[in-house]
């Protein structure tokens, strides 16, 4: 099971990678938007914001976050390392239910690119 320190590393290594693309992939990570990526087997939420083509977090809290971010994303520690490390389809993956992505219908549009 992969730990706190684990999952806030590919969560940095996911902001550096979508700092660094080009073209139209960095017009999408370009959004501004709040951000929760809640971790259900260590039931942590990293929150923070999409903007600027990178990936801030700001807070990590115990449990659900205390405010709905635009983006939500929910899934197990192994699974945000496995996804992050290209070992683990984004579709397949969402499609089967083991990650849950929620934000509204154009940020979905959008986000498709980016994952």
């Amino acid at each position: 099971m992969a730990t706190i320190e684990e999952c806030r590393a590919a969560l940095d290594t996911l902001s550096d990678n979508l700092a660094t693309t080009d073209g139209g992939v960095r017009r999408m990570a370009a959004l501004d938007r709040s951000l929760t990526c809640h971790i259900k087997d260590l039931d942590t939420t990293f929150v923070g914001r999409l903007g600027g083509g990178r990936i801030e977090v700001l807070d990590t809290v115990r449990g659900r976050p205390p405010e709905r971010a635009q983006i939500r994303l929910t899934m197990a520690g192994d699974d945000l390392v496995a996804l992050v490390d290209g070992r683990l389809n984004f579709a397949k993956a969402w499609a089967s239910g083991r990650i849950k992505l929620e934000a509204a219908l154009k940020d979905l549009l959008r986000l498709r690119t980016l994952l």
